[in-house]
């Protein structure tokens, strides 16, 4: 089955649709199609691992095995009694169904997990010619989305979330997604040249991806996948997408700033980065960012600063974009794009961006501000 062409789905956060999309295309992959919180494609065996490997921005890598409308219930179990289950899993693999129902008429999630379950069961023992699956294998996670009444099931290859890269064990309160933070560098535009800065870092997460994006290195090479273990699938593809991934990576220098006002959060970040394997790229500091000061005259700024949820920590956020607006305002050529939730970001911090950009950090809606001409 490795030339075979497989309909992929990457799903990611609301509002880096494009940014996903644009990682797929610089990848060589084909038959690109964008919607709400996902991006199709097509790939073999061999692009299934490279994707796996290489995306930056993606939550996962899903298969998918079928679409159907479906209003009622007995149209989802005809529907879901004709995917080809029986080709991707084995006589004693687990295959767990999860997924999720929106703006649709079958909105009982646990309901439509039974229906599915019950089909894929069904074709299996029909397969294998046995009345029980003992489901002691390894896992096939089945996984189904239902949106304005389409219904799509699809196998999920990734496992453990793509934004879980493995670097960051520890984190500090209300940790930026890895996947938002290399979004984040992607709109900046940093690719390794010039002087990059977070001067307020936290866990270093967006320093971290910082890193990863301007040595090339791609960010699941140090984890495994779910479809590491699947039996369909070629085992040689992973260890050549690892072999060509390392190929790819760039040695060169790096002029990438990390600052927190912590002593602890910088100390965590410091460990962050030498878990992935970028700490010689990142210069750390314990630093006050309401008293920014580069040595150079231009670079880019790609931070997420506190949001201040409760309305006292609110106040205390406000006053802090304001003392950092004023030390912004004394650079020279620095570009500046800062993700907050804020709703008077712009009023506290002196001046408003120059362009807005809908971003969610999870479920929290944001705003990504930038400011790109000079002050």
């Amino acid at each position: 089955m490795i030339n075979q062409l497989y309909k992929l789905c990457a799903p990611c956060l609301f509002g880096l649709e494009s940014v996903l999309s644009g990682e797929l295309k610089r990848l060589g992959f084909e038959g690109i199609s964008v919607t709400d919180g996902r991006v199709e494609f097509t790939a073999d065996a061999e692009g299934i691992a490279r994707a796996n490997l290489n995306l930056r921005t993606a939550e996962r890598v899903l298969i998918v095995l079928d679409s159907f409308r479906a209003v009622t219930f007995q149209q989802l179990i005809d529907g879901a009694e004709k995917v080809p289950f029986e080709e991707y899993i084995g006589k004693k693999d687990a295959f767990p169904v999860k997924g999720w129902s929106l703006n649709s008429q079958l909105h009982s999630v646990p309901d439509c997990q039974s229906i599915i379950k019950k089909a894929a069961v069904k074709r299996l023992s029909r397969k294998y010619g046995v009345a029980w699956l003992e489901e002691s294998g390894p896992t096939v996670q089945i996984q189904f989305s239902i949106n304005k009444d389409i219904a799509t099931i699809m196998l999920d290859t990734s496992g453990i979330a793509l934004h879980k890269r493995g670097y960051r064990p520890a984190h500090v309160a209300a940790p930026l997604r890895e996947t938002l933070a290399a979004a984040l560098v992607d709109i900046a535009g940093y690719r390794g040249r010039g002087d990059f800065c977070d001067p307020f870092c936290g866990s270093g997460t967006i320093a971290i991806e910082a890193a990863l994006a301007a040595k090339g290195r791609a960010p699941g090479l140090s984890r495994d996948f779910a479809a590491m273990q699947w039996a369909w699938l070629p085992a040689g593809v992973w260890p050549q997408a690892r072999e060509e991934a390392r190929a790819r990576e760039f040695h060169g220098e790096y002029h990438i700033f990390a600052s927190d006002i912590d002593p602890r959060a910088v100390a965590m970040a410091r460990d962050n980065a030498r878990r992935a394997g970028v700490d010689d790229c990142i210069t750390f500091a314990v630093a006050d960012a309401r008293e920014f000061d580069r040595t150079t005259d231009r670079g880019v700024i790609v931070t997420n600063p506190p949001y201040g949820e409760r309305l006292m920590e609110k106040r205390e956020a406000e006053a802090l974009y304001t003392a950092f607006g004023a030390a912004y305002a004394k650079t020279e050529h620095w570009r500046l794009y800062l993700l907050s939730s804020h709703t008077e970001f712009e009023r506290a911090f002196g001046r408003p961006a120059d362009k807005k950009r809908k971003l969610y950090n999870g479920t929290l809606r944001c705003d990504l501000f930038q400011y790109t001409k000079d002050v």
